[in-house]
């Protein structure tokens, strides 16, 4: 039976995690409200660069625009948590789902009010290939697919899911992270810095969600679950004896 706690040795890198990724996301705002020139050129030359790839391919355009609007969309990813936590909260994993809930709410929040405080403008085309609302910085986007991807994971590694499903969703949580910080540039709706302050975001609003869990679960008692209850895998049957105290 797996635990749904880490050792406090397991908890060590993903603190530190948490703290670099939030450290370079830090200074990336910095840069980014600064209007650092070496930053705003490289975004530019990137984001004309691929402007002008979107516009000789108008097919790809579209695969892209349903990956980002239907696929990879925030609201998207949101609904999937919501299906994740009724589902830990039905099987009795109650703190779980609130903090999953809770991590992902924070998420929001987060990126909304950085967009709010830095105001950043989206890449402006006289021939746009795609639109999109609200400031730039970070992409929410990325930012959401992160953290969704993370907390999944997470949930799957805390019910001790199989070799097979776990490396499944690794790939699956890797191609979609990569692939909507993708079409978020070339559909020439964010810079390439957007992108890269989302990933970052993502990952510290994770990993330090995820150590301060362990960290409070571990103080009502190693090896327990929720309402003193042990974890039962999600793909065992409600009622089976895993689920029993």
């Amino acid at each position: 039976m797996h635990s749904p706690l880490l050792p406090p040795a397991g908890r060590v890198p993903l603190l530190v995690t948490g703290v670099v990724c939030a450290a370079l996301s830090l200074v990336l705002l910095s840069l980014v409200a600064a209007g650092l020139q070496p930053l705003m050129a490289l975004d530019r030359e990137v984001a004309g660069e691929l402007h002008r790839r979107a516009l000789a391919e108008p097919g790809v355009v579209r695969i892209n625009r349903v990956l980002t609007d239907w696929v990879w969309d925030p609201w998207t990813m949101r609904a999937l948590t919501a299906v994740v936590v009724v589902v830990l909260w039905w099987r009795g994993s109650r703190l779980l789902a609130g903090w999953v809930a809770a991590t992902s709410l924070l998420a929001t929040l987060v990126q909304q009010g950085l967009k709010a405080a830095v105001g950043r403008e989206r890449p402006q085309w006289a021939d746009p290939v795609d639109t999109a609302n609200y400031a730039a910085f970070p992409s929410g986007h990325v930012m959401t697919a992160v953290v969704t991807c993370g907390l999944l994971l997470w949930v799957l590694r805390v019910h001790g899911a199989p070799p097979s499903l776990w490396w499944g969703a690794l790939a699956l949580a890797v191609v979609s992270v990569a692939g909507v910080a993708w079409t978020r540039v070339y559909l020439g709706v964010h810079w390439l810095s957007d992108v890269l302050g989302g990933l970052l975001l993502g990952g510290a609003v994770t990993a330090l969600s995820v150590a301060g869990y362990s960290a409070h679960a571990g103080r009502r008692g190693a090896g327990r679950a929720l309402d003193g209850r042990r974890e039962p895998p999600l793909w065992k049957a409600r009622g089976s004896r895993d689920h029993r105290p």
